[in-house]
């Protein structure tokens, strides 16, 4: 799926490309476009002019070079859009071939199970996934633990842990079941998957205009509207000064005042900004959303699977006075045997760590009996012979250490108390009425989670952490993790009401979130980024999903954001500067026959009027695919003041915009008239 813009002009893509742009030339898809349109216009009047031109025996060279140089403007422009949507659907052909070749083993009723292909399996259905194969479509892990491969999708290579219950039970179709047996519970109808998803989003099929380009667009009617005026009037004062203006003329000067360049490229920096998305393995399923993006400055940050790994972990053993670390980690052991919870297994493999033993070592004492973990004794444990070990919740296990006839050493009370004071999950394991320790439990925050957040600081966007957890384990965790704010013991309308009152003061609001329970806020988020790891329900309820499950990925979607806006701003600056050019270029050519005094513009001593009406419509036909690899790439977005942003693009766009047209121009003239073509 990971694609670099090195792929950019690969000669399958780019042909495909030229015959996209052909298709786009009918004037029912063009109109879409109002400048293009406007320029479409005129390149079908000049067409016929030059056609009647050559059926009436007049020298139709002049106008027919207008034509063609018009008829590429658009093909330009239609081959920007085209090739930025190719890319897409290069990309949607790998998926396409997963959906279509995977196969299920469907439950029945009865207990048995079917073959059946993966397009007839409906919202319900329980499947069975085995050894190496591929889920079929998009669901929750019932029942089971797997090790599933996710590069078909994300294109990480490194497996992913996939298991029932918790944040980590979402399964997305077409990728690949490693090792382990686990039952699945399909949520989602056929066309409505995710890889579904997927696929009409990296085609474009869906992409929608957002509020700022639709301003932008409003603006270059307004602007194409306005010049078309000026053009016409000039055609009247020309004729009132008794003098002659080309139809083709007066054509190829409405399509250089016309911002055309930004015209040109405009849809395809924006189907752009969502290619570069799917590139950091997001998959935008609104446009807005990927604008909104550059004006963040708020997120909220789910802690469980977003800030932390999900599940708590077992890091350290507290033993009480009297007892050795191996013997309390023995213990942990065998009574965590039969405790299935993700925070169990943690335990296990902390003790093998400890007592240096591996997995097969590990053997069950002959005759004994397993007590399993349940939620009403929130504890588990094993009677072997006259002993009874048991690990649980502090308060939990000193019940059971009292109705033993045995207290809670003040040893392993001020440990817990130290524990949970420093914000993780204290266990106690006991042996009858003998209390041998504490387990520490604690949230591990996700790979370089700091320096993330830390970099989304420098950019003017706060992060505020809002959990389940009570105030005193979250204020741990935000210290650790450099949150500039938390929301403890945080329910699902809590949430959402947080959002609504940051957007009441005006801020726009990114909320990410893996579980059920973060489904309405992230409804009700600006940017809303679900984790492809979470529920259906929060993918439901987001406008944009994150593959690779890394809540650190937000920076990478703001930037993105932000390029959009950027790139679009300073290439509106470059075509409204390069315009200026072209009015030094044709308005002396017009009338400086009539006006020698007028002769002082032609500043670019450009040879004749022909050559230089010529070489303005030529470069700016030419500057339009010069200019797509900068749109589909996007210019480069460095944090920085508005300000300080303004002069650069003032400086680069605007200045350069001035000067390059001037230099191209006059480049152009000298080849035009060197191969006689004025």
């Amino acid at each position: 799926m990971k694609t670099n813009m090195s792929s950019l002009w690969q000669s399958a893509q780019v042909w495909q490309a030229v015959k996209d742009s052909v298709p786009k030339l009918d004037p029912r898809s063009l109109w879409r476009n109002p400048v293009m349109f406007a320029v479409e216009i005129g390149a079908i009047l000049t067409t016929l002019i030059t056609l009647h031109d050559i059926i009436s025996k007049l020298n139709y060279g002049f106008d027919a070079q207008i034509s063609i140089w018009l008829w590429f403007t658009i093909l330009f422009a239609n081959f920007a859009e085209a090739l930025a949507e190719g890319r897409g659907r290069a990309q949607a052909e790998t998926l396409r071939q997963a959906r279509s070749e995977a196969s299920a083993s469907r439950l029945l009723p009865d207990g048995s199970t079917e073959q059946v292909t993966a397009l007839v399996l409906r919202k319900g259905d329980l499947v069975l996934v085995g050894d190496n194969d591929i889920i079929p479509s998009d669901g929750e892990v019932a029942e089971g633990v797997a090790l599933v491969d996710e590069s078909a999708i994300t294109g990480e290579s490194a497996p992913v842990v996939r298991e029932a219950g918790g944040s980590l039970c979402g399964v997305t179709g077409g990728t690949r079941v490693l090792s382990g047996k686990i039952k699945i519970r399909i949520t989602a109808d056929p066309g409505e998957t995710f890889l579904d998803q997927m696929i009409g989003m990296v085609e474009s099929a869906k992409r929608q205009k957002t509020p700022n380009e639709q301003a932008l667009e409003i603006l270059l009617i307004g602007l194409t509207g306005l010049f078309l005026v000026v053009v016409v009037s000039l055609e009247a004062f020309a004729g009132y000064m008794g003098m002659v203006v080309s139809v083709p003329v007066l054509v190829a000067l409405l399509v250089c005042l016309m911002p055309t360049t930004i015209g040109g490229l405009l849809p395809a920096i924006g189907i752009a900004g969502m290619d570069r998305l799917l590139q950091h393995n997001v998959i935008a399923l609104s446009g807005r959303a990927v604008e909104a993006a550059g004006d963040v400055d708020v997120v909220l940050m789910d802690k469980t699977g977003t800030i932390t790994l999900g599940n708590r972990m077992a890091t350290e053993f507290i033993p009480a006075s009297g007892v050795s670390n191996e013997d309390l980690a023995e213990s942990a052991m065998l009574s965590s045997l039969a405790d299935e919870t993700p925070e169990g297994r943690s335990i296990v493999d902390l003790c093998k760590e400890t007592l240096g033993v591996r997995g097969r070592d590990i053997r069950a004492p002959a005759g004994s009996s397993f007590i399993p973990f349940s939620a009403e004794t929130r504890m588990s444990g094993i009677d072997w012979d006259s002993r009874k070990i048991r690990k649980g919740s502090h308060d939990a296990i000193e019940e059971y250490v009292k109705n033993e006839g045995g207290v809670m050493p003040d040893g392993i009370k001020t440990a817990v108390e130290s524990i949970a004071r420093e914000g993780g999950t204290p266990l106690v394991v006991a042996e009858g009425p003998r209390v041998l320790g504490a387990i520490r439990l604690k949230d591990v925050l996700k790979e370089n989670i700091k320096e993330r957040l830390s970099h989304l600081r420098t950019v003017g966007i706060r992060s505020v952490m809002i959990t389940g957890d009570n105030p005193m384990t979250a204020a741990a965790i935000a210290a650790e993790a450099g949150i500039d704010d938390f929301i403890g013991q945080a329910r699902p309308e809590m949430k959402l009401e947080s959002i609504r009152k940051y957007q009441k003061e005006g801020h726009l609001v990114a909320m990410i979130g893996d579980g059920t329970n973060d489904a309405p806020a992230l409804a009700q988020a600006d940017v809303a980024v679900a984790m492809n790891a979470g529920t259906q329900a929060a993918r439901e309820a987001a406008n944009m999903i994150d593959l690779d499950s890394n809540p650190a990925k937000l920076l990478d979607i703001v930037e993105i954001g932000k390029q959009i806006l950027i790139t679009r701003g300073a290439l509106t600056t470059f075509s409204m500067a390069n315009d200026v050019s072209k009015y030094f270029a044709i308005l002396p050519a017009i009338f400086a026959a009539q006006y020698p005094m007028l002769s002082i513009l032609n500043i670019m001593q450009l040879t004749t009027p022909t050559s230089a009406v010529l070489s303005a419509i030529i470069f700016n036909a030419v500057v339009i695919p010069l200019l797509i690899p900068l749109a589909l790439r996007g210019v480069k977005y460095r944090p920085t003041t508005a300000t300080d942003l303004l002069r650069r693009n003032l400086l680069l766009y605007g200045f350069g915009g001035l000067i390059v047209p001037f230099i191209g121009i006059k480049l152009i003239d000298v080849l035009v008239v060197m191969l006689h073509l004025e």
